[in-house]
C-alpha cells in the first residue's frame, strides 16, 4: 500500500513539473507577442490556456485520489500543497492569457513610441516561479524564503512602468487606450511574481508546518 501511495506522489509531482512547463512557456511566448506584435502568437498562447486549466483538473483528481491513502500529516501536507501550487499556476496562465489578449490588441494599432522594461519583469517574475518550484522539488525551505522578498522588486518595476505611461498618456492623449493596454500586460507580469511568492510561501509550509503568508517577515 504504501509503495503505491509513493508512486502516486510520483506521478502528482511530474504532473505538476509538466503544468509548471506549459505555465512558463506561455508566459514567455505571451510577452514574445507582446514585443514582437506577433498577432498569430497571441492567438495561440489564448488558445493553449484551455490545457493549462485541464492539468488543474487532472492535478485535483490525482490528489483527491492520494488524500483518500495518506498514511502521514506530512503526506497530507505534501498533497495539499502540490494542489495550491496547481492553482497557482493556472493562475499564472490566466495572467499569460490576460497578456496575450494585449497583445493581440496591441498588434493591431500603431506602436507606442516608448521604452518599457517588460521582458526583464518577465525575466525576474519567471525566474522566481522556477526557483520556487525547485524548492518544492529539493523540499528547500531555506531556498523558499529567500525568493518571498524578491517580490518586491519585481513590484518596483511594474510601479515604475505605470508611472512611465501615466505621464505619456499625458503627453499624447491619443495613445491612452494602447497605454492601457500595457499597464495590464504589466499589472499581468506583477502578478505572476506573487504567484510564485505564494509557492514559495507553500514550500515553507511543507517543510516546516509553518503558515507564513501573514507574517511580518513576509511584509
Amino acid at each position: 500500500m504504501e509503495n503505491h501511495f509513493e508512486l502516486g506522489l510520483e506521478a502528482l509531482r511530474q504532473k505538476l513539473l509538466l503544468m509548471a512547463s506549459r505555465s512558463e512557456t506561455a508566459v514567455n511566448e505571451s510577452v514574445q507577442a507582446l514585443m514582437q506584435r506577433n498577432h498569430d502568437l497571441a492567438l495561440r498562447v489564448k488558445a493553449d490556456d484551455d490545457i493549462i486549466d485541464q492539468f488543474e483538473i487532472e492535478i485535483d483528481e490525482m490528489a483527491i485520489q492520494l488524500l483518500t491513502k495518506a498514511p502521514l500529516a506530512s503526506n497530507l501536507r505534501l498533497v495539499t500543497v502540490a494542489m495550491k501550487i496547481s492553482q497557482n499556476l493556472e493562475r499564472i496562465g490566466d495572467e499569460a492569457t490576460k497578456i496575450a489578449k494585449r497583445a493581440h490588441d496591441l498588434a493591431q494599432e500603431p506602436p507606442v513610441k516608448i521604452t518599457l522594461e517588460l521582458p526583464h519583469m518577465a525575466e525576474l517574475s519567471l525566474a522566481m516561479v522556477k526557483d520556487a518550484l525547485d524548492s518544492f522539488v529539493h523540499r528547500d525551505p531555506v531556498a523558499a524564503r529567500t525568493i518571498i522578498p524578491r517580490d518586491k522588486e519585481v513590484d518596483a518595476l511594474n510601479k515604475h512602468i505605470h508611472q512611465l505611461l501615466a505621464q505619456h498618456m499625458m503627453e499624447n492623449p491619443d495613445t491612452i487606450a494602447r497605454c492601457l493596454n500595457w499597464i495590464v500586460a504589466s499589472k499581468s507580469l506583477e502578478r505572476i511574481a506573487d504567484h510564485a511568492k505564494n509557492i514559495a510561501e507553500e514550500v515553507v509550509y511543507l517543510c516546516e508546518a509553518q503558515d507564513i503568508r501573514h507574517t511580518l517577515k513576509n511584509s
